[in-house]
């Protein structure tokens, strides 16, 4: 831990979700610890409209946690179709956040990148610097094993890609990359970006990161990876992932598929009905869609990891500094109604810092 993440004593000695804490770690005498103190949270209250609402934490039980929040991020992908309203009814549960308060569509509080600093609690994590799947929100009192440590050399701005960067592993064990592979990831965002980064540590034939924006290509080249327009990506690929989220997207990432070869569809399109070229040659070729998504673990690993094993390694990946190029902007928490506006302009993922 840095002084310049803000919290004191040791870093990363929290335990995953689901795992036992050392002898003594719930010691415990703060029945009301976190009783009377103040938070301050957003919420989403209508289709592009949202406020900062107070609220009084409760007193912390047994194996819960007050935390201090560090930065939390916001993702243009999901969290933009919250905000306009568009997680479409048949998706209200599934699509839930794991720590939302409230019901789709408004008003929720909504969010799943968090990063801070545990100020109470078990005394094994005080001190510590967590991730947590929890909405904006300065301070939060959750159960302690719903905190997953941040290790010493992940910066806390930086780890709150690790919701991204799971989502970007999951795919992979959802169709697992092979050495001399051809793969393309189509649409350079955020995901499709963790995809990349993630990507060029195997040993490929080629990997290119297929994007129309200009801006976009040049910030990837900038971590090394090759950035190509639409018009100049190579076919024949073994494995594509599509991240784009637009139907061009989708019909330029089965454009560029070899014989017999998958497609990892990431994007989430909510209420929209995207047409997708299923005709001339798709099924005499025998290509494959593939659905990802983060809520289940991905097929090659779901008998042998749980989605807290396959968090708390995302973690580590985060040690990579490339992984900064994904956050496009900061913005501090009192700004973040400006921040969430400017989702809808293109911007990328947010960093909310915290004071």
């Amino acid at each position: 831990m840095t002084a310049a993440d803000g919290a004191a004593g040791p870093a990363g000695r929290a335990r995953p979700a689901g795992a036992a804490g050392p002898a003594g770690a719930a010691e415990f005498d703060g029945a009301d610890a976190a009783a009377g103190v103040e938070a301050t949270a957003y919420w989403a209250t209508g289709p592009g409209a949202g406020e900062l609402r107070r609220e009084t934490l409760p007193a912390l039980g047994e194996g819960d946690a007050l935390v201090r929040t560090l930065y939390s991020g916001i993702s243009r992908g999901t969290e933009l179709l919250v905000r306009r309203g568009e997680v479409p009814p048949s998706q209200h549960d599934r699509m839930r956040a794991p720590l939302q308060v409230g019901d789709f569509p408004f008003p929720v509080k909504y969010g799943y990148l968090a990063v801070g600093v545990v100020e109470d609690g078990p005394a094994a994590l005080i001190g510590d610097r967590v991730f947590c799947l929890h909405p904006h929100q300065d301070r939060f009192v959750v159960p302690a094993d719903r905190l997953v440590p941040v290790p010493d050399d992940v910066p806390s701005r930086r780890a709150i890609l690790t919701g991204t960067v799971e989502t970007a592993l999951n795919a992979m064990w959802d169709a697992a990359p092979c050495a001399g592979d051809r793969i393309a990831v189509v649409g350079g965002g955020l995901v499709g970006g963790a995809v990349a980064l993630l990507l060029r540590r195997f040993p490929l034939a080629r990997l290119q990161v297929v994007e129309p924006d200009a801006g976009r290509r040049a910030h990837l080249a900038g971590t090394g990876l090759d950035a190509v327009a639409p018009d100049q990506a190579e076919s024949d690929c073994d494995l594509v992932f599509h991240a784009s989220a637009t139907e061009a997207g989708a019909a330029t990432a089965l454009s560029l598929l070899g014989d017999e070869a998958d497609l990892v569809e990431l994007s989430w399109f909510g209420q929209r009905a995207p047409r997708l070229p299923l005709g001339e040659d798709f099924h005499s070729r025998r290509l494959r869609i593939i659905a990802s998504q983060v809520s289940r673990i991905g097929a090659a690993r779901r008998h042998r990891r749980d989605p807290a094993a396959r968090l708390a390694f995302a973690l580590t990946l985060l040690a990579d500094d490339a992984f900064d190029a994904l956050i496009a902007s900061e913005s501090s928490f009192a700004d973040i109604g400006t921040a969430f506006a400017d989702l809808d302009n293109g911007a990328g993922c947010v960093a909310i810092r915290y004071a």
